[in-house]
């Protein structure tokens, strides 16, 4: 299997969040990662880079959403300028003006549950 390197944007430090969840499986698999969040916390010895600073990450495969359908557009541009293959937008964060600028730059996007996904072999 392909070790995708995946922004996990809206990580966070409570267990209880599939965003949490995701980190642990994606960590698990071997995935490189890199967490992004308005919030302070670190997960798998990485700290959280801040969303507001909109950190600079390169060689992105995916981005994996965990941020409110609301937040999305004020973070439209930065995730599309991480140049990612794919978008993985899970459950609530379903956003068609992203889905749409994305696959005009040819970014494939995924509504689906990143967990889900890696469970059945298909991340």
């Amino acid at each position: 299997m392909d070790k995708k390197h995946t922004v996990v944007l809206g990580a966070s430090t409570n267990p209880s969040r599939y965003a949490h969840m995701a980190v642990e499986r994606l960590a698990g698999a071997g995935h490189p990662i890199s967490l992004v969040s308005i919030k302070k916390g670190e997960q798998h010895g990485q700290a959280f880079q801040d969303l507001r600073e909109k950190p600079i990450i390169k060689d992105v495969d995916t981005v994996t959403l965990y941020v409110g359908t609301q937040n999305l557009d004020q973070w439209k541009d930065y995730i599309l300028d991480l140049a990612p293959k794919r978008i993985i937008m899970n459950p609530g964060t379903e956003h068609e003006g992203l889905k749409n600028a994305a696959e005009a730059r040819g970014i494939e996007v995924v509504e689906g549950c990143t967990l889900v996904m890696l469970g059945n072999g298909l991340y």
